[in-house]
């Protein structure tokens, strides 16, 4: 992989699929300065300047970021990586509006973002905390989020997903999970069970604001023939017994794999990700009452 003035690229020590990027300070000077005249508030209100700020993004980096986001997240032997910026000299953390506009050019290079119905925009903020009354896994602190694919309950297409964690206090445990479905030691029987690829009903709870539901198979075929997924253990509604108990030891196959990449994402980092092959997850945090992280999410489609 070549060089990018501005960026350190390197395998992430927890898998050689998954690279960790890092963003040299000058570079971040650089974005700093140049997204500063954008309000969050004209972000949302007028799409073309998530596609400024992508582009000026590129050119800081010599008009390479671009390419190399593409590759990593469409080649099946990679398909994530994580990135942030350089630890600033002060210690002091980036605010979180500019990693909300850092996060969006990191998207618009390679795509456009779904509608978020959760939060009625292009990007979704939400907080985990010590207590929670929410209907969903997402914010539940002390349960663990199972491994899972985006996009499962919505008609459009979710190629990709982007988290990024704006900050988080009094935090223990809450590691970040990944599985590649080619690392997955029971893929190939779970891909050539009949019922995998039936249709599954997919629906919602309240708090995602998607009043249809929406079937499909949990797995099927990408242009290239591998097998990619889409599912999510809360959201399918079997019809039958022998659905049920097929999602029951897919869930088990996957939460018990051996090739499951845990790691903690600092504060700042984004971790981007190829939705149809990687699975992600979040292992549950030791309890605290004064326990906060807020994450950002960004999902959508490739331009091509």
């Amino acid at each position: 992989m070549e060089n990018i003035s501005g960026l350190k690229i390197e395998n992430h020590n927890k898998s050689k699929r998954l690279k960790l990027i890092t963003i040299l300070k000058p570079a971040i000077d650089t974005l700093v300065k140049k997204f500063s005249s954008i309000d969050l508030l004209d972000l949302e209100y007028k799409p073309f300047l998530r596609f400024y700020l992508a582009e000026e993004c590129n050119k800081t980096f010599g008009g390479k970021i671009r390419s190399l986001f593409e590759n990593i997240l469409t080649d099946r032997n990679q398909g994530a990586f994580v990135i942030g910026p350089e630890t600033l000299s002060n210690g002091s953390i980036l605010d979180d509006k500019f990693l909300v506009k850092l996060s969006t050019a990191f998207t618009h290079l390679v795509g456009t973002p779904n509608f978020d119905a959760m939060t009625g925009k292009y990007y979704a903020r939400f907080e985990v905390k010590h207590v929670d009354s929410s209907d969903s896994y997402l914010r539940k602190a002390y349960k663990p989020l199972d491994l899972h694919t985006d996009g499962t309950y919505v008609k459009e297409k979710t190629d990709w997903l982007l988290m990024t964690k704006i900050k988080e206090k009094n935090v223990e445990g809450g590691e970040s999970v990944l599985l590649h479905l080619d690392d997955w030691e029971d893929g190939s029987k779970f891909f050539n069970d009949p019922v995998g690829k039936e249709d599954f009903t997919w629906g919602s709870p309240k708090s995602k604001n998607v009043e249809y539901k929406v079937t499909h198979p949990v797995f099927f075929k990408d242009k290239s023939g591998n097998y990619v997924i889409s599912y999510i253990d809360q959201f399918p509604e079997p019809k039958n017994m022998e659905q049920g108990l097929f999602l029951h030891r897919l869930s088990n196959s996957l939460e018990n794999s051996k090739n499951k990449i845990i790691f903690k994402l600092p504060v700042g980092y984004s971790i981007f990700s190829n939705n149809y092959f990687l699975l992600h997850g979040r292992q549950p945090f030791v309890e605290h009452k004064e326990l906060q992280r807020e994450l950002m999410r960004q999902r959508g489609v490739f331009y091509n």
